[in-house]
């Protein structure tokens, strides 16, 4: 293949697998001034988001939260379960429709892997951002709740990518992202951190 039709194909896989991922996002929006991302985690109207995401700026996480679809539909949601400490929750909207994220597993991922930041910076839905996994570890996060396990990367986050995706080269989500930690990286909870608490909330194990 010459170089000009690698390069083309190459250009095309990306923003097919941006198109997918796309689909699976949501806006989680407070029912104030605050907004933020969600992933469909699991058909039936599963939603991940960050637990600051539906706690910000109010006196119950179970009040007034609304979830815009990517084709603009508005449905209400309730919170599920939280994990402050991870800095996440889960949600649920009665709809049997949603695409749930293709998942995959954190525990494989290596430092220099290219990843893809997914969310609504700024409320502009769906931008895509791109670097690399920086760093692999534990940290202590700005709650004092910790350590907690995260992923750090240089791929470039803004208020409104809380509570989306970061995905690998191939559109499968290596974590949920997180403002939790400060610092001038992004900081993402891992895939299976989040599958863990996801099946737990719904009593898979």
């Amino acid at each position: 293949m010459r170089s000009m039709d690698f390069a083309a194909a190459l250009d095309d896989a990306m923003a097919d697998m941006a198109r997918r991922v796309q689909r699976c996002l949501v806006v989680v929006h407070d029912g104030q001034r605050g907004a933020g991302a969600g992933v469909v985690w699991r058909s039936g109207g599963y939603i991940v988001t960050n637990h600051h995401v539906v706690a910000y700026g109010r006196s119950s996480a179970h009040e007034g939260l609304q979830i815009i679809l990517p084709d603009n539909r508005q449905l209400q949601a309730r919170v599920l379960a939280q994990a402050p400490h991870y800095d996440l929750a889960l949600l649920k909207v009665e709809a049997d429709d949603l695409v749930p994220a293709l998942l995959a597993d954190s525990r494989g991922m290596r430092v220099g892997q290219m990843v893809f930041a997914v969310g609504h910076p700024w409320g502009q839905r769906g931008f895509v951002t791109a670097g690399v996994i920086s760093g692999l570890g534990m940290a202590e996060t700005e709650n004092g709740h910790g350590p907690v396990p995260i992923i750090r990367s240089d791929v470039l986050l803004q208020p409104g990518n809380s509570g989306g995706s970061l995905v690998n080269a191939s559109g499968g989500v290596l974590g949920v992202n997180t403002m939790i930690v400060g610092g001038d990286q992004g900081v993402a909870i891992p895939s299976h951190v989040v599958e863990a608490f996801v099946s737990q909330a719904i009593g898979e194990r």
